[in-house]
């Protein structure tokens, strides 16, 4: 079922073979009539491919020539690839870059033996394509010149839905409701999209929700159209009058419409168009500007599965429907598998535990969970249910009307340039973060990537492809824990990229009986450990392999087997088909010059290979390769030094390797390259092995790179008149990053320049000013050049460690900046060097701002430099001063002069202040106390904050009344070493959303000592659940009125000197006391703590015993008992003193060191 990948090859080959390379090297060598017959045989296959692919299942012999067909075109393809390369070797292609490469590739063979070789080999091909092109005429296959309509063998929808088979769906009925019912004053007719994928229940909830009361009260009219097969305006007409009741009165187009319109005229109407696959908005506005005609609150509810689809349709929002949770999951299976005379539930609990196990990989989707269900209904024995369990795939395809066959129209539906695409991701293991960037480039080294014109990039094309499967559902989109966006397959339809593609690609298991003869592309687990390569009947059986990946995962690199030179070779000497090779972070420490062999290599990745220091010169013979990655080669100290002649390279990262010191000479001629992660200016003492680049003025023509780039070692740039201007970066307009180091592995460093020449040469360093990101690091001037106004298309500006800047340029006018760090900046005193007058209006005041982190800067004392008096006269309050209106977080370390910034009263996601003063956070604070009743504040100022951390604030005693009374949505609040805090005593009442407390290393706070006995003051924070006391030696107990907050689920207690009693903290389930050195007995009325779950003890030395009433802590499930030593003995299991009051705990672990650990389980 792999016809995409055939086709996006065969179609390489027809396309590769009208090139003017091929034509020049078929006139040269006297064999362009071979090479135009294979070209035309395989178009006339290629024709006929698709109705071959489809008659494969019902036909033995059909599946068989497709066999034989696919291993012959890829041998012609090999076939290419290795005449090209020759050619170039030989001179058999023009140009004066090819005659430098013809020079390094020279070559002494025979020409005319070279000649009769070519033309044998042709000759061979050529009949045994003719002889394959013959027989297929016995199946009288149907040729296709463009892409075949898709059938959807599809039941057609209705709209009626049994309430009591609808589960888990609750929520997103009311969500989909609401969007109903709500009101729409531009449109009479809004829409609103339910997208997601095949099998989640969009029909399903469609149904749950035009079946409601609500809905069939509030609409006049309800309409249900099943569109699923070509979207065809005509008959959708018919199908919505039909829809009413009515008959169509004639089949024209122009009374149809009249008659439509005439049916919805002035009616409020519901229309759904069920599994809508429509991507042609004209098509759209065709059958919208029929349906506007209604009165206004009328809506059209539109399911599909591709985000495309729903897009076109212009609607107000798109619903994205997710799959159910697991107890939902659990729910639907126990209705479907679980007969009624079993009471939906079953005595077996092994069968519940492996039905479980199969809803977890369903993974919530509903018609998954039914299929499998369904399969399971009338079976009782734990073996068939194991058996369905671990073949999933297997059962739910065998199912005609179930999962598969509905994902499979997905599929279906797609293009063929798509369908190569889609299939070649089954090669990432389920839950793989896919890189899009990665992924795009081994896309571009199998060939599946074709432009439609001459001026399109392959990245580009590559991009809209991805964005296609996207947007149809085939991804996910995921930020993983650095913030990055990755993407992801759901499991089933990673499941049916391995059904499409069968033996094609394959992911190698543990046990590596799942790779065979026909298998052309791999990848294996990272884990997996070297003795695999060293498996010589695998290798041997792998000489058709053009793809072998390791997936790798960062985290778990200390499980990667070490691949050797020697082991390298085999690979080498066996695999020589491949175009990508990806050995990640397995060890390599030295790469053999052997890798000349791999003649067809385009993608190239020995990232994270610590132990590699230099590349062999060879690879600079792989002429065909288009990406090298050598990120995170942290040993690695030069790049290949005849890199120049890979003059097809368009992506070289090498990110992370410190130590490279210099850069190949004429990497400048490699003009293709769009990618270069890192350029490293030469340093005059390190020692190379062969010619290194002249500077800067190498990145001078090397304007197609895109992404990031990143400059190094500027401290060693020699002429710093010229050579920043040599690098030309204004005329890089794809450039979207830009790292500027001083230093290449110091991050600390900082140029001590007297001279002005730092100055000099970051004036010649300008950007475009499309660049978007921007990070400068131990710039040693004075004054920061101007050109960082220019660039209005910045988002993201970084300065770090520049200690002898004291002038920034005006940073107000970049008006598309999100985020601003400064870091170690000494001198600066204030970040604007003119006053407030010179500021743009109040209303463009950084209009997109969204986050600030300035730290370690000792001597800044404001935003301006001067502030005007008359504005200090007349608004004390700062109210009408420019303000930050969409900052979110705000982060001020070690600025101890900093008492005046810009009011941020919008701050909604974080607020840090350590060792500053609070003027700035007063300030704001004080916005509201003089604001007219006209003011543009809708809410309280810092009313939407969410998390505030307050360390080593020396200049307060309590947390003032004025200020914290805005805090009514606070939800994390952390306090540390605030040497003159008492209490919380006046902010506890307006902290009525705080979840999470933390007091630390505050020496003089006494809890809310001026509270009332009772305690009754806790009751505000309603939403607290969990509390800790860290290092708070002046506090006298654990107050009492802590039993009036319900919601408390955690409580830390450390270095805790007076713990004497537990007040009656009923909803506790954790508990943690640390660090109490006068602890000896744990408090009779721990009992108090009913719910307690988890009780963790650590570092109370003096900790003898545990009290009686251990016993009545019944909901105890957990025991932590570490570096307690006397303790540890009175528990230890069976003998201990202490054992018989915690028996009946079920885990308990004594930890008596840092490194041991004994853990009992009773």
């Amino acid at each position: 079922m792999a016809e995409g990948m055939l086709l996006a090859v065969a179609q390489k080959i027809t396309e590769d073979l009208g090139s003017w390379a091929f034509q020049e090297i078929g006139s040269l060598w006297d064999v362009e009539a071979g090479l135009e017959n294979i070209k035309n045989t395989v178009s006339t296959i290629q024709a006929v491919l698709q109705d071959a692919a489809e008659q494969q299942s019902r036909s033995h012999q059909v599946k068989d020539w497709l066999e034989k067909l696919k291993d012959a075109v890829y041998e012609v393809d090999d076939l290419l690839g290795e005449f090209y390369t020759e050619a170039l070797r030989r001179g058999g292609i023009t140009g004066n870059i090819t005659k430098k490469v013809r020079d390094f590739f020279s070559t002494d063979s025979n020409p005319v033996v070279f000649r009769v070789q070519m033309s044998r080999k042709i000759n061979a091909m050529k009949q045994k394509l003719n002889a394959i092109a013959e027989d297929r005429k016995m199946f009288h296959l149907k040729e296709y010149h463009v892409e075949p309509p898709v059938r959807m063998d599809r039941e057609e929808t209705h709209s009626f839905v049994a309430n009591v088979k609808v589960i888990g769906r609750e929520d997103d009925k009311e969500a989909i409701i609401r969007l109903l019912l709500e009101r729409n004053n531009e449109e009479n007719v809004s829409i609103v999209p339910i997208v997601g994928i095949g099998g989640l229940g969009k029909t399903t909830l469609a149904q749950f929700v035009y079946n409601d009361k609500n809905i069939k009260e509030h609409f006049e009219l309800k309409m249900w159209i099943c569109i699923s097969d070509v979207f065809d305006v005509k008959m959708i007409i018919q199908k919505i009058i039909s829809a009413t009741g009515m008959e169509p009165v004639d089949h024209s187009m122009d009374k149809l419409q009249d008659q439509l319109r005439k049916i919805i005229d002035q009616k409020k109407y519901l229309l759904v168009l069920d599994d809508v696959w429509n991507e042609d908005p004209h098509k759209w506005d065709s059958l919208k500007d029929l349906l506007v005609g209604g009165a206004k609150g009328s809506k059209i509810v539109i399911t599909a599965r591709a985000r495309l689809v729903a897009e076109i349709t212009c609607p107000a929002s798109i619903y994205t429907l997710k799959g159910l949770n697991e107890e939902q999951s659990w729910l639907l299976f126990k209705q479907i598998a679980f007969r009624k005379g079993q009471g939906q539930g079953t005595n077996n609990p092994r069968l519940e535990e492996i039905g479980r196990e199969i809803v977890r990989k369903c993974q919530g989707i509903p018609l998954a969970i039914k299929s499998i269900g369904n399969v399971l209904r009338l079976e009782k024995t734990e073996h068939k249910w194991s058996y369905v369990k671990n073949n999933i795939l297997e059962i739910a395809t065998q199912q005609k009307n179930d999962i598969f066959p509905i994902l499979k129209l997905s599929y279906d539906h797609l293009p063929s340039h798509l369908k190569s695409c889609f299939a070649f991701c089954s090669l990432f293991p389920k839950d793989y973060e896919i890189d899009k960037v990665t992924l795009i480039q081994l896309w571009i080294a199998q060939g599946f990537i074709r432009p439609s014109n001459k001026n399109q990039e392959l990245e580009d094309v590559a991009d809209e492809y991805f964005k296609d499967l996207l947007w149809r559902s085939f991804f996910e989109e995921v930020t993983n824990e650095k913030g990055e966006l990755k993407y992801k397959m759901h499991d089933l339809i990673h499941d049916l990229a391995e059904l499409v593609t069968g033996a094609e690609c394959t992911i190698i298991t543990l046990d590596r009986n799942n790779f065979d003869e026909k298998t052309r592309h791999v990848s294996l687990p990272f884990y997996i450990d070297s003795s695999f390569i060293e498996t010589s009947g695998l290798l041997v059986r792998a000489e058709k392999l053009r793809t072998c990946l390791l997936t790798f995962t960062p985290s778990m690199a200390y499980r990667a087997g070490k691949i050797d030179e020697s082991m390298l070779n085999k690979l080498i000497m066996s695999c020589r088909r491949l175009r990508a090779l990806g050995l990640c972070g397995v060890h390599i420490e030295r790469v053999p010059d052997s890798i000349e062999k791999f003649i067809h290599l385009t993608y190239l990745d020995f990232s994270e290979n610590d132990g590699i220091e230099t590349l062999p010169n060879t690879i600079s013979r792989l002429w065909k390769l288009q990406t090298l990655k050598v990120n995170g080669c942290r040993k690695l100290k030069e790049l290949p030094r005849d890199i120049r002649f890979l003059v097809g390279l368009r992506h070289l990262e090498n990110s992370n390797c410190w130590l490279l010191s210099h850069m190949p000479n004429g990497l400048g001629q490699m003009t293709c390259l769009q990618t270069l992660s890192s350029f490293v200016v030469r340093d005059n003492q390190a020692s190379t092995s062969g010619p290194i680049s002249s500077g800067l003025d190498e990145l001078n023509s090397l304007n197609s790179l895109r992404g990031e780039l990143q400059i190094s070692n500027l401290r060693c740039l020699e002429d710093v008149y010229s050579e920043p201007n040599a690098a030309n970066l204004r005329a890089k307009l794809y450039l979207d990053r830009l790292t500027l180091l001083w230093h290449a592995n110091n991050p600390l460093f900082c140029s001590n320049d007297d001279n002005d020449g730092d100055e000099k040469l970051l004036e010649g360093l300008q950007p475009h000013q499309n660049l978007r990101f921007l990070s400068v690091n131990g710039y040693g001037g004075v004054r920061f050049s101007s050109w960082l106004s220019l660039l209005t298309n910045l988002v993201n500006l970084s300065i770090t460690g520049c200690k002898r800047c004291q002038q920034l340029p005006p940073l107000s006018q970049l008006h598309s900046l999100k985020r601003l760090s400064l870091i170690n900046m000494e001198v600066l005193e204030y970040i604007s060097d003119g006053g407030i007058n010179e500021e743009v209006p109040t209303s463009s005041f950084f209009p997109s701002l969204k986050s600030i982190y300035i730290s370690q800067c000792p001597n800044l004392k404001g935003w301006w430099r001067s502030t005007s008096t008359t504005d200090r006269q007349q608004h004390p309050h700062h109210q009408s001063l420019p303000s930050f209106h969409h900052l979110s977080a705000l982060q001020i370390r070690v600025c101890p002069n900093l008492t005046s910034l810009p009011p941020f009263p919008y701050l909604e996601k974080s607020l840090y202040l350590e060792r500053v003063s609070l003027k700035p956070l007063q300030r704001t604070i004080a916005i509201n106390s003089s604001l007219p009743s006209s003011s543009s504040f809708l809410s309280s100022p810092l009313s939407k904050l969410k998390s505030m951390a307050l360390v080593s604030i020396k200049d307060t005693e309590a947390l003032p009344d004025e200020w914290m009374s805005n805090l009514s949505s606070l939800k994390e609040l952390y306090i540390q070493g605030g040497p003159k805090l008492k209490s919380l005593s006046l902010a506890v009442p307006h902290l009525t959303s705080l979840e999470d407390l933390e007091i630390c290393s505050c020496e003089l706070f006494d809890s809310i000592s001026d509270m009332g006995d009772d305690g009754t003051e806790w009751q505000h924070l309603k939403c607290l659940s969990s509390l800790s006391y860290r290092n708070v030696p002046n506090l006298k107990s654990i107050p009492s009125g802590l039993q009036h907050v319900t919601a408390l689920r955690k409580l830390v207690i450390s270095n805790f000197p007076n713990l004497t009693i537990f007040p009656k903290l009923t909803s506790v389930v954790y508990l943690q006391i640390s660090w109490c050195p006068n602890l000896t007995s744990i408090p009779n009325n721990i009992s108090n703590l009913m719910s307690l779950e988890v009780l963790h003890i650590s570092y109370c030395l003096n900790l003898i015993s545990l009290p009686d009433e251990m016993l009545s802590l019944k909901s105890l499930q957990k025991l932590i008992i570490q570096r307690c030593p006397d303790l540890a003995k009175r528990c230890e299991k069976g003998i201990g003193e202490d054992w018989f009051k915690i028996a009946h705990v079920p885990v308990i672990e004594i930890r008596d060191c840092e490194e041991s650990r004994i853990q009992w389980t009773y």
